[in-house]
């Protein structure tokens, strides 16, 4: 992993995700122009009481690791280890206000280094998502394959990488 300059280190903290949190992340994925890029979010972006009831079981899930970013002291996204396929997973949002600061690599860097210690650890990004995919290779994952979902942002079919971190 390539390291950050100290200063990014300490405007980007990672914390427990809690219940007061997830209004936030819902009001994140309500851009359409992250929800495209993203592509696998809810296939009805706008019904909040299913997107609470979603967060309720991942902080319920012991075999979830779920974390909010932090920017200033502001919440700028989540980052959660999960289990996708059998296989441990990592996957995050970043709100838009917060692209292009180095936000997600900073906190997946983190999170790799702090929280989510499984090895080997796996990642998805749609092929096109050029900004996720330069994220994940910052910190390690290379991509070890390819695959193929119906993304309900995009209401199609889109082709994924899948990567893999060994470390």
């Amino acid at each position: 992993m390539q390291p950050e300059n100290n200063q990014l280190v300490q405007r980007v903290l990672l914390r427990a995700a809690t219940a007061a949190d997830v209004p936030i992340f819902f009001e994140h994925q309500q851009d359409p122009v992250a929800r495209h890029m993203a592509a696998f979010a809810p296939a009805d972006a706008a019904d909040r009481s299913g997107y609470l009831a979603h967060w309720n079981h991942i902080l319920n899930d012991r075999m979830n690791l779920a974390r909010t970013i932090l920017y200033d002291q502001q919440v700028a996204g989540h980052i959660l280890g999960f289990e996708l396929f059998g296989k441990r997973t990592v996957g995050y949002w970043v709100g838009r206000d917060y692209w292009g600061k180095g936000v997600a690599t900073q906190a997946l860097a983190q999170f790799l280094q702090y929280d989510e210690t499984t090895r080997p650890l796996y990642a998805r990004a749609v092929k096109d998502n050029a900004g996720s995919l330069r994220v994940l290779e910052k910190c390690g994952f290379r991509i070890i394959g390819d695959d193929r979902g119906f993304a309900h942002a995009r209401g199609e079919d889109v082709e994924e990488y899948i990567l893999q971190l060994v470390e």
